[in-house]
């Protein structure tokens, strides 16, 4: 059951263009401040109608003293680049997997530790809204000089999408070209299974499948569908649930100065009240996506508990490669094990 944001309200929420939601005259009529987000998935991704729903409400809550221009699909940064928008000043707000910011932090590759294979999606929310959380948290805030608004959004769950191979097992994706979202973590599991990664920014995969460029890719039902990759080629989905992907809410500490305390906290307290509901709305979305795939000709296998339960043994087997090449910390692999009891 979907909570908080209709049919109708979606399609309010999701404009399209980089356009500032209507100004609310406020008390005194001052100047009010203008925040630019940036993202880089499609207006209709369930990311983009959560930032934007939440915006929003900003913008009601303090009477217009705080309004936003939100830049959908990439038109200003993909993921990969935003960081360094957000350090810069070139944008004020970002909400990035936390899989493209390996390469800032990374410990924010944590979720790719073979104990969150193929496990309850609860498990991942307990890890990120626990100890782990606070720790990527905290050196990403460092590090890109940003506030962390609260708990992250969820995108989902993860899987491998092919154009031409079906997928019955894992076993099938050796030899194949797998396009990563970036990431140590994600590439040590393509090379793990046999696969070849290759990285390319979100906006550029439609594009680079229609051409051939890889064979397959790791993503989200919503992520595809909101794309529409059957467009492009996507035929087969091996749905493994190999991990959560999610977006963590930046404010650069440049904007986040400007607020009075006050505003500050009607930030916080907004999304605080929200972030159930959006992650709610998110798991409703990826049902709803998975449904279009199959409508548009997508074929999925389901790995059995046991199938899952075989392939993370395996994968634990060679966990020291993966912390290694992924370059965690002894304290996010200490933390992450203690958060789902391994």
């Amino acid at each position: 059951m979907e909570n908080g944001l209709t049919r109708r309200g979606f399609a309010r929420a999701t404009i399209a263009t980089a356009g500032s939601f209507a100004i609310l005259r406020h008390a005194r009529g001052e100047e009010p401040l203008r925040l630019r987000c940036s993202l880089d998935t499609a207006p209709s991704h369930i990311r983009n109608v959560s930032v934007v729903d939440y915006l929003k409400k900003v913008e009601v809550a303090t009477g217009g003293q705080i309004v936003a221009e939100v830049f959908h699909a990439g038109q200003l940064f993909a993921d990969l680049n935003v960081g360094k928008a957000l350090l810069q000043g070139q944008v004020d707000m970002a909400a990035p997997g936390g899989w493209t910011q390996t390469g800032i932090v990374p410990d924010a590759d944590f979720v790719q530790l073979p104990s969150f294979y193929g496990k309850p999606i609860e498990v991942t929310w307990a890890a990120s809204d626990g100890k782990p959380g606070a720790h990527v948290a905290a050196l990403l805030g460092g590090k890109l000089r940003s506030h962390v608004l609260g708990p992250w959004i969820s995108l989902g769950f993860q899987n491998w999408y092919t154009t031409k191979k079906k997928l019955d097992s894992a076993a099938d994706l050796k030899g194949l070209k797998l396009r990563s979202p970036g990431g140590a973590g994600i590439a040590w599991r393509i090379n793990f299974f046999g696969g070849i990664p290759n990285t390319t920014a979100w906006p550029n995969v439609p594009l680079a499948l229609s051409q051939g460029t890889f064979d397959g890719f790791v993503s989200t039902d919503e992520s595809c569908a909101s794309a529409k990759l059957w467009e492009a080629g996507v035929r087969y989905c091996y749905s493994d649930h190999q991990y959560c992907g999610e977006y963590v809410p930046l404010i650069s500490e440049a904007f986040w100065g400007k607020l009075t305390p006050a505003l500050q906290a009607t930030m916080t307290r907004i999304w605080a009240e929200n972030i159930g509901t959006y992650r709610i709305n998110a798991q409703a979305s990826q049902a709803r996506a998975r449904k279009a795939m199959e409508e548009n000709g997508v074929t999925y296998v389901d790995p059995t508990a046991a199938v899952l339960d075989a392939d993370r043994a395996r994968m634990e087997s060679d966990v020291e490669t993966l912390i290694k090449d992924a370059k965690l910390s002894p304290e996010i692999v200490r933390l992450s094990r203690e958060s789902v009891g391994a």
